[in-house]
């Protein structure tokens, strides 16, 4: 799991994302990032019941946490919302890293 301080947990932290923020998207993933003036950088995640019954929807975050627990010392100090589509949740575990991986990698090349 993502430590407690890298985490978004408030609406209007995500409200400023979502209005303030830049977004890309995937087939399965959509990606909000926005500046942030903080010291460390935060990650949310927004899966809708379109997506699944709560375990399916809380084992995609457990996912989503895992993968980019590795990846956030390699990330810039912004805010990041990832939003699951409808699909996701039929991805293995290699495949959502590999979505996730190209939403990132989309970030550092328009840099």
């Amino acid at each position: 799991m993502l430590r407690r301080f890298n985490r978004l947990k408030k609406k209007k932290e995500f409200s400023f994302v979502y209005r303030r923020g830049k977004s890309y998207h995937s087939k399965y993933l959509s990606l909000y990032v926005s500046s942030t003036r903080l010291k460390n950088l935060k990650i949310g995640f927004s899966i809708s019941n379109k997506v699944g019954n709560s375990v399916v929807r809380h084992k995609l975050k457990r996912r989503l946490s895992e993968i980019l627990l590795k990846e956030v010392s390699n990330l810039s100090l912004n805010n990041y919302v990832f939003v699951a589509k409808v699909g996701c949740e039929t991805l293995d575990f290699e495949k959502l890293k590999v979505q996730t991986m190209n939403l990132l990698e989309k970030i550092k090349n328009e840099k």
